[in-house]
């Protein structure tokens, strides 16, 4: 047989931009660096199923070497090398009693910090890893709208809702943006929302490199303007007092600041709120190439994947 291998390499209007964001040289090197090694292995405990420290002693059991997050117990981090597909294939695995997922993608979820009895909105939901987390978290009391536009999604998200036992959660197939008016029309708002926008993946690099190849200015700045749309529709369904969580998985400021920039200007009622990780973080930037934000925007955090050895948010 034959089988044809590809280096992935990014594309030099890519590096002048990780050039321009990050600054200092070194710091630039780290980052490819980094992004040509494969990151560690993580799960969230399901604690609606099993406590971490049970969950802990089985893995053990395995011979798998675990190590916890701080303040996290139900984050777990596996620090010995498995086998292709093995994180998937283990009898804990199969009844729900973890989800494999990265801990940088566990974080939107952390910041929100649902409570039971909380109405939650996740509106771009599958395959699920937020709402599974957010479920746990409220102990399946609350009710949570798990949203998806593509069918073939949705049918991962049902599948491992009950998977994980969640049983608070209504889902629904729309664009976010129109269920946003249908929503405004039966006056329904919400008093946590998580809006984990679609978007240009710059931060995925080292679990997914051919996001190199499909990276383009021209992509960045479409997500943009999409991420902006969206995100005028779901705030009018924030109740007052209300919380709205807004991530991506990109480094790209034209996706992340000038949104969030977006959102303040046009929303004079909203502030940006002070939150706490467990893991390094960066402050959002004030200013980039010609456009200037907020002096806020240092509350935002960007995380990069050579500063915890994880995945870029």
């Amino acid at each position: 047989f034959t089988y044809k291998f590809m280096r992935f390499e990014p594309k030099p209007a890519f590096v002048e931009r990780m050039k321009l964001l990050l600054k200092d040289k070194e710091d630039v090197e780290k980052f490819f660096e980094v992004a040509k090694t494969k990151p560690k292995k993580s799960i969230r405990v399901n604690t609606l199923k099993i406590s971490p420290e049970k969950l802990k002693k089985r893995l053990e059991s395995r011979g798998w070497e675990i190590s916890e997050i701080k303040n996290h117990p139900e984050i777990l981090r596996i620090e010995s090398i498995l086998q292709p597909g093995e994180i998937g294939k283990t009898k804990e695995h199969i009844l729900g009693y973890y989800y494999s997922q990265e801990i940088t993608s566990m974080m939107p979820i952390v910041a929100l910090d649902p409570k039971p009895d909380d109405i939650l909105l996740d509106c771009c939901a599958a395959p699920g890893s937020k709402t599974t987390q957010a479920a746990a978290l409220m102990k399946n009391r609350g009710t949570i709208f798990a949203n998806d536009v593509t069918i073939s999604r949705i049918v991962i998200l049902s599948s491992n809702l009950e998977r994980q036992g969640v049983t608070n959660t209504i889902i629904t197939r729309h664009d976010a943006a129109i269920l946003a008016k249908k929503l405004e029309k039966l006056g329904l708002k919400f008093k946590k929302i998580l809006l984990d926008a679609p978007c240009s993946g710059e931060g995925n690099i080292r679990v997914s490199p051919r996001t190199y190849v499909e990276w383009s200015e021209n992509l960045v700045k479409s997500m943009g303007r999409k991420q902006k749309k969206l995100a005028d529709a779901i705030i009018k369904q924030l109740e007052k007092n209300g919380e709205i969580i807004y991530s991506t998985c990109t480094h790209a400021p034209e996706e992340n600041e000038e949104v969030v920039q977006h959102i303040l200007e046009n929303n004079p009622d909203l502030e940006i709120q002070e939150i706490s990780l467990p893991i390094k973080s960066r402050p959002g930037i004030t200013n980039w190439k010609d456009k200037e934000f907020t002096k806020e925007m240092t509350k935002c955090h960007g995380i990069y994947h050579h500063d915890n050895d994880m995945e870029g948010v």
